[in-house]
């Protein structure tokens, strides 16, 4: 049978719209050619209709506010993205390793940037706790602390102990971040913005490594120990931006409404989301959903903040198995090893200290370019085809470095220890450089968009936490493991990421649920059916009609 029916309408209009050039009686199953409207393919009809009727306008000066919002956000992630690049690029440091004669590579290395790591994984119950019990600003706010205190440990240091201590601090100030900020990030946009906030979210890894690479290349041409110590200390400075704004920005709408308070939620949407129209379809849309999703959710809402019950049920285990997913893959698909690219460099021929760090800037914008691009299109690429392909293309990318620095190795061992043909550095070199650009763009924004969207509002702090936990958890052991590997097994270590990455194009394949298109309550019902990765790929048929109004076929059996 052949249904219509027009979204937000009643049926008797329905039944004499144009439908695509197709008129559509309600049971009839009969048509008549008609004229005048265009049809869309649509992961949700009833939102493409209330963003038709309810444009959000972008530069009211709610709009702009809102967008500050989403940039403290990014300034946590920030955060996160100088700690990446600094370690990297202090290693290559002369007055660095003349205090700590760590090298490039080995177990000091591991204990000292693995410490990191830990740190956030024995975070992970409570920063869940803070986020759920205070709101999204408090946790953003205690990781802001904490990783000032890490700072200043880290750059007062003289020995590894107090090094490693920084270190352990900063981890455990990141994970309060990292599972705030893309909660807070995701709840207060918009669904249509949800794509590009979160993604340009999780790019402040970019804004924080470039600034980190760029302060690290200057500061070594000081003749002091202040050549190291000044960009540990400036990691300090995005957490000031957030604990200098945090209190000026509204919690989020979906926290609030969690606590009781209604009013406070939706005068938000009504602000934010409405164009100050408390009526507006978008808005009513987003308070039944996200008054339903409370409902269904009630007993995990319920449940102490220690309690992970929730994730073994059908629909949490789904919903789980997109974040831990994304933290394995995200951390272990071969994007590990730029926190050791002076070991990498080294692999390649390139000892330069000063040229090391001039290739570590250009390393990182290339990420950013690929990040950024990603960002502008994620709120209209699927998740799937970009993960699936994007994996693969990764894959390819690795294995013709991993072939070339084996090439340079050969001709090393020839020639005494020299490199006679500098194409194979310089084409290995291309083809790293190409892996970050390829993985930034797959992975960077996604990071932040996929663990946050799959998890309903009560179980979303708690999904991050376990997100994080995760990557921390891989993080420790890249972090660890890859010092050592580059130290014993040196450019034959990239190929168990080659070999990994292809596992990997295949578990997103089978088990990755796409959200693109969908509210972040909506997505209940995917995670409902019995095989979600099949419901999520269900499309609805809409009609806009030349008087802009808009009408849903579906199509049953």
């Amino acid at each position: 049978m052949a249904e219509s029916k027009e979204v937000g309408h009643s049926t008797a209009e329905i039944q004499s719209a144009p439908i695509g050039g197709v008129l559509v009686a309600e049971g009839s199953g009969k048509t008549a050619e008609l004229e005048g409207a265009t049809t869309k393919q649509v992961h949700n009809a009833e939102l493409f209709a209330a963003l038709q009727e309810s444009p959000i306008e972008r530069w009211s000066s709610s709009s702009i506010k809102l967008y500050y919002c989403i940039f403290i956000a990014f300034c946590c992630s920030c955060a996160n993205g100088y700690d990446g690049s600094l370690l990297g690029s202090i290693l290559a440091m002369t007055q660095f390793q003349d205090v700590f004669h760590v090298g490039a590579s080995g177990h000091k290395v591991s204990v000292i940037t693995s410490l990191y790591s830990v740190g956030s994984i024995v975070t992970t119950p409570f920063a869940a706790m803070v986020s759920d019990r205070f709101g999204r600003r408090v946790g953003m706010v205690a990781g802001a602390f904490g990783i000032i205190i890490g700072s200043i440990i880290a750059a007062t240091s003289s020995t590894m102990a107090q090094l490693t201590v920084g270190r352990f601090v900063l981890g455990c100030g990141i994970q309060y971040m990292t599972v705030s900020a893309p909660a807070y990030s995701i709840e207060i946009t918009p669904p249509h913005w949800r794509g590009r906030a979160t993604g340009f979210y999780n790019c402040g890894w970019f804004g924080g490594s470039i600034p980190a690479s760029c302060i690290t290349y200057g500061c070594q041409f000081i003749s002091s120990n202040y050549s190291w110590r000044t960009p540990l200390i400036l990691q300090c400075f995005t957490c000031i931006i957030v604990l200098a704004s945090v209190y000026f920005i509204p919690e989020s709408p979906r926290f609030l409404m969690s606590k009781g308070r209604n009013d406070e939620a939706i005068a938000f949407l009504t602000k934010y989301h409405g164009n100050g129209n408390p009526n507006s379809r978008l808005v009513q849309l987003e308070i039944e959903e996200i008054k339903e999703n409370l409902r269904q959710d009630a007993i995990d809402k319920a449940s102490a903040w220690w309690d992970y019950r929730p994730f073994l049920t059908h629909v949490g285990r789904w919903r789980g198995a997109q974040a831990i997913m994304m933290g394995i893959f995200g951390q272990f698909a071969g994007n590990g090893l730029g926190y050791f690219n002076v070991a990498i460099y080294e692999l390649i021929g390139i000892d330069s200290p000063s040229q090391q760090l001039a290739y570590q800037i250009l390393y990182n914008v290339l990420g950013a370019i690929g990040a950024l691009t990603a960002v502008s299109l994620t709120d209209r690429m699927p998740r799937r085809p970009v993960l699936i392909y994007g994996t693969l293309g990764i894959t390819v990318l690795l294995a013709i470095n991993g072939g070339l620095t084996n090439a340079i190795a050969n001709d090393e061992a020839a020639n005494d220890g020299n490199i006679t043909n500098i194409n194979y550095a310089r084409g290995a070199l291309a083809f790293y450089f190409l892996f970050q650009v390829f993985y930034s763009f797959t992975y960077t924004p996604l990071q932040g968009v996929l663990p946050a969207e799959a998890l309903s509002t009560p179980l979303r702090a708690k999904g991050l936490a376990l997100y994080g936990f995760v990557v921390g958890l891989f993080g420790f052991i890249n972090q660890y493991a890859s010092p050592i590997a580059l130290a014993n097994i040196k450019y034959k270590y990239i190929y168990v990421f080659v070999g990994w990455d292809l596992i990997v194009a295949a578990l997103w394949y089978f088990f990755l649920v796409e959200a693109q298109g969908r509210t972040l309550e909506e997505l209940d019902w995917v995670y409902e059916q019995p095989n979600p990765v099949k419901a999520s790929l269900k499309v609805d048929k809409v009609i806009i009609q030349q008087d802009g109004k808009v009408t849903e076929k579906i199509t049953e059996a």
